[in-house]
Parts: C-alpha cells; sequence; structure tokens
C-alpha cells in the first residue's frame, strides 16, 4: 500500500473514531463512563427473588390466599408488603398476612376486582399450586411501633397487613381492640382465626350491622396508637374520629392526592435529545412514552417502581409512596409525581 494511501485509511479511521466518540458523549450523561443500552435509573435495584406457589385457597368469598416458599425469601416485619410479578409481567403489590416466623413463606391474600386493571383477575385464574412467582424483597411503610395499647381497623381486604400485628401485639403483651368491618360475614377472609381473640375483636358485616361505630377511638387510652388499612373513605373516616393526640398509622394502596391543581411543564429526554411537553391532565409517564414507547411501567400508581427513573435536573413534586428520602434526591416515579416548577431533565 501506498504512503498517501496508508495515510488516507488513518485519516478516516481517526474520522470515524471521533464520529463515534460525539455520538457517545452525546448518549452518556457520565461520560467519560460507556452509556448503557439502557439507563440503569430505569430498573429498581430490588431484584426479582424466585418463589413457588406451594398452596392455593380461598379464605372468603372472592378472595384467593397464596403461601409462596423459597429459600431465597427474606425475614419481614408485620406491615410488609411485596412487589409480585404476574404471569403478564404486570406489577401489584401485597400485603403479607402470614407468620413472621415462617422462614423462607411467605403469605399474600388477593380480592378479585372485576371492574379493576386487570391483575386481580389475572392472579386469579392464573396463579395455582406449582406456578413460579417472582417477588421482591419486603418493604414496610407500615411498621408496628412498640406501645401499651393499639387500636386496629380493617377494612376488608384490608385485614391482611393488620393480622400480623395482632399477633405481635398479643405476644407483647399489649392491650388492643380490632375493628374489622367488610360488605358480608362470607367476604371477610380470616374469621375463624379471629375468633380465638374473643372479645378483643369487633366483627361488623354492613349488611347486618352498617357502617362500623368509630366513636370508639375518641376512648382511646393516652398513648394508644391507630393502625387502619382499608378502602379510601374509612381511613379518612378513622383519621377525622381520631383524638388530635392519638397518632394515626394508614396503609394505602391508592397514589397519594394531588394538593392544588397540576399544571403543564416541559421534561428534556437528554439521552435522547428531545424536549417533550407534559398537560396538566396526563402523566410525566404518558408523555414521555409517546417519545419512548418502550419505556417501562407496571402500576401506574406509584407503588411497584418499574418507572423510576433518575433526574438529572429540576425539582419533583413527589407523589408516590414508594421511594427513600434518598432515592427521591436524585430519581422519580414517573406515572404519578411530576415537576414542581416548569421544567425537569431526566435520564432518557
Amino acid at each position: 500500500m501506498s504512503r498517501a494511501l496508508k495515510l488516507a485509511a488513518v485519516a478516516g479511521a481517526a474520522l470515524l473514531t471521533r464520529r463515534a466518540l460525539r455520538g457517545r458523549i452525546a448518549r452518556s450523561p457520565l461520560w467519560p463512563l460507556p452509556a448503557l443500552e439502557t439507563p440503569i435509573s430505569g430498573h429498581s435495584p430490588r431484584r426479582w427473588l424466585p418463589a413457588l406457589v406451594v398452596s392455593r385457597t380461598e379464605p372468603a368469598d372472592g378472595v384467593l390466599m397464596l403461601t409462596l416458599e423459597s429459600p431465597e425469601l427474606p425475614p419481614w416485619t408485620p406491615g410488609a408488603h411485596v412487589d409480585v410479578q404476574l404471569p403478564s409481567g404486570l406489577v401489584r403489590q401485597y400485603s403479607l398476612c402470614g407468620d413472621p416466623a415462617d422462614a423462607g413463606r411467605h403469605t399474600i391474600a388477593i380480592r378479585l376486582i372485576e371492574d379493576g386493571r386487570g391483575g386481580s383477575r389475572e392472579a386469579h385464574a392464573q396463579l395455582v399450586e406449582g406456578a413460579e412467582l417472582p417477588v421482591r424483597p419486603p418493604r414496610n411503610r407500615f411498621e408496628l411501633v412498640p406501645s401499651p395499647s393499639y387500636v386496629f381497623v380493617a377494612g376488608g381486604i384490608g385485614i391482611t397487613p393488620i393480622l400480623p400485628m395482632l399477633r405481635a401485639a398479643q405476644a407483647a403483651g399489649a392491650e388492643w381492640t380490632l375493628l374489622y368491618g367488610g360488605r358480608s360475614r362470607s367476604s371477610m377472609p380470616f374469621l375463624a382465626e379471629l375468633e380465638a381473640y374473643g372479645s378483643r375483636v369487633a366483627v361488623v358485616p354492613e349488611d347486618e350491622a352498617g357502617l362500623p361505630d368509630l366513636t370508639v377511638l375518641a376512648a382511646a387510652a393516652p398513648g394508644t396508637l391507630v393502625y387502619c388499612c382499608g378502602p379510601a373513605p374509612l381511613m379518612e373516616a378513622v383519621r377525622e374520629a381520631a383524638p388530635p393526640a392519638v397518632p394515626v398509622h394508614l396503609e394505602r394502596f391508592t397514589a397519594t392526592a394531588a394538593t392544588g391543581t397540576s399544571r403543564p411543564f416541559t421534561v428534556e429526554l437528554h439521552r435522547s435529545g428531545r424536549t417533550i411537553g407534559v398537560a396538566a391532565d396526563e402523566s410525566t409517564l404518558a408523555a414521555v412514552r409517546r417519545e419512548l414507547p418502550d419505556t417501562p411501567y407496571s402500576c401506574e400508581q406509584g407503588f411497584c417502581g418499574t418507572c423510576q427513573h433518575r433526574v438529572l435536573a429540576g425539582e419533583v413534586e413527589h407523589r408516590d409512596t414508594l421511594l427513600t428520602d434518598q432515592e427521591r434526591e436524585d430519581s422519580m416515579l414517573l406515572c404519578v409525581s411530576r415537576a414542581q416548577d416548569d421544567h425537569l431533565v431526566l435520564d432518557l
């Protein structure tokens, strides 16, 4: 090869290298580190654990109870919940209602919601004994705080996180009572187990006795803690009925209500080099998926963490109930959270 041809080949290779580097820099906010094919912020750091359905029962009408086993399932405490990946890939959250002392075993109960988003219908139809069911390690934002006395209030399937709390309060020698409401006795799971606690438990089926009488909260002794899980109207009623000096702990599985009116804002997709508008009546996730339709998501209510992404600039109005304070410093859940001001920059 002549000297001229060699020089031309070297120059051409150098030009291609420079172009590749410019492209790599444009795609990566972390240069000189290499850009990743998929932003790592879009995937939960909590790994999936393999589990096997070893028992399927129906403790009440429309309620499915599953026992999962795996040597990889970690310990948990009363009030904890787990993310479950259904066969379709949907991710749903269910409270653990078994015994924390059962190592390697998790128990969940799922109420069938015919007009829901499909997760409960899929679980009832497809989760049979022998099925594999990936779960993430438990999280607990409903921790049972030590106290000499408790008042527990449960509505329907809201009994699931309360049940292990009753066992823990009983074992600790605390004073406690449970007010348990539901549509009918046949729809209320775990009644047989609750009978063993005698007068500590008041069962209030709506078709027999109407709504639970929350005036009992006004008589709570000093130092009493109130724990409630159930439909949103019940939890709001409990909050209003409890005396100001009595702390109320609530377990919500719906998105946090926004304060004020949502307003439009813009999002810069750093890796993609595009800026998009987010309307006042749409989610950040919906706007992002118009440009990046492969952006992963599942629950759309701020619980599963599938749509968690890194925020490079801008203030976030966090509306989820999943992220820790540390995680909120540099990431957000696209399905529920929005810009605090007018603009966000995302690692997308």
